[in-house]
């Protein structure tokens, strides 16, 4: 009890008041408004260890609990229950509201990153406008990538969400920034998380999406469930869209409003951030983001006519097969960096992908049963090719290229 409502007491005694009357207008124990009103000297308070608690030993698993999900007191008092914690309710009830209270005000911090560290990713929703595409009017929804230091921003609109247009979004968010952070934040999309658990190392992610992130070796963050303000940056970005870009926008195509859409990504990176107080593209190559050195193909599957130089084209590049399969069909896979081809459901070549351009191919044991034709020399006009790739394929698991052909109907 602090001195002025000791002395306050006192006073109200000498006027009469009744210790109940004191104690019901100070919310406070009668006999404690009798103590202090017969006490001629100011209390002299004194700490005192805080008593132990039985909920003490289980405190760090409600931190735990409260941290995954937004669990009710009723609910962890049952979770304590079956991990044999005898506490009352009331006290599971009490340091609930004060973990509860704790977290709201951490959900309000703002979240800042290292330069280079972190982007966040969003999809949204613009039904109520439409682009003709192929002959008919789509709903449209607009792809976001934010880098987390910096603040610039990249925007696309598409008529489709799926894996394969989110990976071109990315793709072209990277050419826009010139390069892409060590990781990504992003909600639970589907398109990222066919599977999503309470932690990250335990979720399933869409195996297309995660080829494609490690292809370039940037690693994908999945925000907790029910934390939304970790993604804030991007999410504020979605409603800047709607509320700034969108309002009075015209466009007679998807091209149209998406070269829009880089033009105003140009004009709101040129601005000072109302929170960095710098432009964002002045703090953009602070980030030193990782280069694109390579594209990634996103055809994965493909059917290939092999030439009469037993070599079939694919990305810029020629890859040799067997000289049996001259002029068939065989269908092209590529995954992990490797190329295959098969014919009727068999594997037959197997090459390292090249990233380059213009490059050959060759694995020379293709050639043994070919006939030389007059005119056509492979030894000299192939394999002496300044630019062939000879390259040696060490052992290799085939499994997943096998289980992958297995799936495909030609």
């Amino acid at each position: 009890m602090k001195g002025n409502l000791w002395m306050e007491i006192r006073n109200e005694r000498k006027k009469g008041l009744s210790y109940t009357e004191i104690a019901r207008k100070h919310h406070i124990d009668p006999r404690t408004a009798k103590k202090y009103a017969e006490s001629d000297t100011k209390p002299v308070y004194t700490l005192t260890a805080p008593k132990p608690s039985k909920l003490d030993p289980y405190k760090h698993l409600i931190d735990m609990w409260m941290e995954e999900a937004p669990y009710s007191a009723v609910r962890i008092h049952e979770k304590l229950m079956e991990q044999g914690c005898d506490c009352k309710y009331t006290i599971v009830r009490q340091y609930v509201a004060t973990r509860k209270a704790d977290l709201n005000e951490k959900a309000t911090v703002r979240f800042e990153t290292m330069p280079g560290l972190q982007g966040q990713v969003d999809w949204g929703f613009f039904e109520n406008y439409k682009a003709l595409e192929n002959g008919e009017y789509k709903k449209l929804y607009c792809f976001l990538m934010i880098l987390g230091y910096s603040r610039m921003r990249y925007i696309e609109f598409v008529t489709d969400m799926s894996t394969t247009t989110l990976i071109k979004c990315h793709i072209n968010a990277f050419r826009y920034f010139g390069g892409y952070p060590e990781e990504i934040l992003y909600d639970n999309m589907k398109q990222v998380v066919v599977k999503r658990m309470m932690k990250q190392s335990e979720s399933e992610l869409n195996k297309q999406f995660e080829d494609f992130a490690g292809f370039y070796g940037y690693k994908p963050i999945l925000c907790r469930p029910y934390r939304g303000q970790t993604k804030g940056k991007v999410e504020r970005t979605v409603r800047y869209v709607r509320e700034n870009f969108m309002v009075g926008v015209k466009y007679n195509s998807l091209e149209h409003l998406n070269s829009q859409a880089h033009a105003w990504c140009n004009k709101i990176n040129a601005k000072v951030h109302g929170t960095t107080n710098e432009r964002p593209i002045d703090r953009l190559p602070v980030e030193n983001l990782m280069p694109l050195k390579r594209e990634y193909i996103m055809d994965k599957i493909n059917l290939r006519r092999v030439e009469k130089d037993c070599l079939i084209s694919y990305a810029g590049n020629k890859y040799s097969v067997p000289a049996e399969y001259v002029g068939r069909d065989v269908t092209v896979i590529v995954l992990d960096h490797m190329l295959a081809a098969y014919f009727e459901g068999k594997q037959i070549a197997l090459h390292k992908l090249s990233y380059s351009k213009n490059t050959f191919n060759v694995n020379k044991e293709h050639y043994k049963s070919m006939i030389v034709k007059s005119g056509f020399d492979v030894e000299n006009t192939l394999l002496n090719n300044p630019d062939l790739m000879d390259l040696s394929i060490p052992d290799y698991s085939l499994k997943k290229y096998d289980e992958l052909m297995g799936g495909v109907t030609l």
